[in-house]
């Protein structure tokens, strides 16, 4: 699924809309003399197409020019993590007036570009570099992926699920903090033995792709948990993921998976194989990020926004092909576990939280 046409602009992707400081050829505010608003997001390595956060900040920054048609969007495609700098730098002298970097991996060059360019208003997804000019976007995904853990637990018929990552990065290891300990809250509340393969919550230790979008690595190391029994697996590995929820719809059935940041339904033509998303917002606390600065307003950096249950800023998607599948008894405790953890009874905990 292409989310928009491409093409190549002096060795940087950008996308087809407009570019910052052009007025496009059907301007709805020409009468009005209103300046165009730019909003320009440069993705990590996973790409734009990553079905994931990458996916998910343009949709927001999409939903944010339909909501406003005085707001021109572009992105540019980051091919390896040197090109983070080049193309925020790129962003900043053509004048863009928010700058979105998406993932935590470009924290640091975000952080460099907006100290250098304290002027200029950046937004980053999945970091807090703590600029002031830096608008943080983070996601308590502990949260919902304690609920996904549960829900495995209770689906799994071989009494072992499993988990893996893309890189041990907070924004990754947040998820698989939270999926354990659903697991193991399962156990607790219902005495039994279910096994959470692939990581370690207490030595931070597991399984990687050190990959966001090789799906074969992805498939690598799925495969290697379901050789070890595991017959529920969430990666957390944007595109390398796509790897192990097609194999798992090519296995009919033998594993199934849990997706991750964007309803993998939605994303992905795996469906069948995938038993529900834990979801973080990142299209709403984009598009109102912009919205609101394209209106004037001062985005603080602090507290910046972080989404959790209560505030939907993280959930679990709809269970779609496996609706049928899922005893009502577990989709009421899953539920029930929304709840207590968005009143406060029971506390997610993870070293990788998001700081404010």
């Amino acid at each position: 699924m292409r989310i928009a046409s491409i093409f190549a602009v002096g060795g940087l992707v950008l996308s087809a809309a407009a570019a910052c400081g052009e007025a496009p050829d059907d301007d709805k505010n020409a009468g009005s003399g209103a300046k165009k608003y730019s909003a320009c997001m440069v993705t990590d390595v996973g790409g734009i197409d990553d079905k994931s956060f990458n996916t998910s900040a343009w949709k927001g920054l999409q939903e944010a020019k339909a909501a406003n048609d005085n707001i021109d969007i572009k992105f540019v495609a980051s091919k390896a993590e040197a090109d983070y700098e080049p193309n925020l730098t790129q962003f900043v002298n053509q004048k863009c007036d928010f700058i979105l970097a998406v993932g935590g991996l470009m924290a640091n060059a975000t952080s460099k570009i907006a100290k250098a360019n304290p002027n200029q208003q950046f937004g980053i997804v999945d970091a807090n570099p703590g600029d002031a000019n830096v608008y943080p976007m983070q996601f308590d995904t502990a949260q919902a992926a304690f609920q996904a853990g549960y829900l495995a637990a209770g689906m799994s018929k071989s009494g072992k699920v499993g988990t893996y990552g893309g890189l041990p990065i907070p924004p990754v290891t947040i998820f698989m903090d939270g999926f354990v300990d659903g697991v193991s809250y399962y156990n607790t509340t219902k005495k039994k033995n279910v096994q959470a393969l692939g990581w370690n919550k207490e030595t931070q230790k597991g399984s990687f792709t050190n990959d966001f979008a090789k799906q074969d690595e992805g498939k690598k190391v799925s495969d290697a948990l379901v050789a070890q029994g595991a017959d529920i697996i969430m990666p957390v590995a944007g595109g390398s993921g796509l790897g192990t929820t097609s194999a798992a719809k090519a296995s009919g059935g033998k594993y199934n998976t849990i997706w991750v940041d964007v309803d993998g339904c939605e994303s992905t033509p795996d469906c069948a194989a995938i038993i529900t998303t834990v979801v973080k917002n990142i299209p709403e606390a984009v598009k109102e990020a912009v919205i609101k600065a394209a209106g004037g307003e001062k985005l603080q950096a602090k507290p910046g926004f972080v989404g959790t249950l209560a505030n939907t800023g993280v959930s679990i998607a709809p269970f779609h092909d496996f609706e049928s599948k899922v005893p009502a008894e577990l989709k009421t405790e899953v539920d029930k576990i929304k709840a207590d953890i968005a009143a406060g009874t029971i506390t997610v905990t993870s070293k990788a939280q998001p700081t404010k």
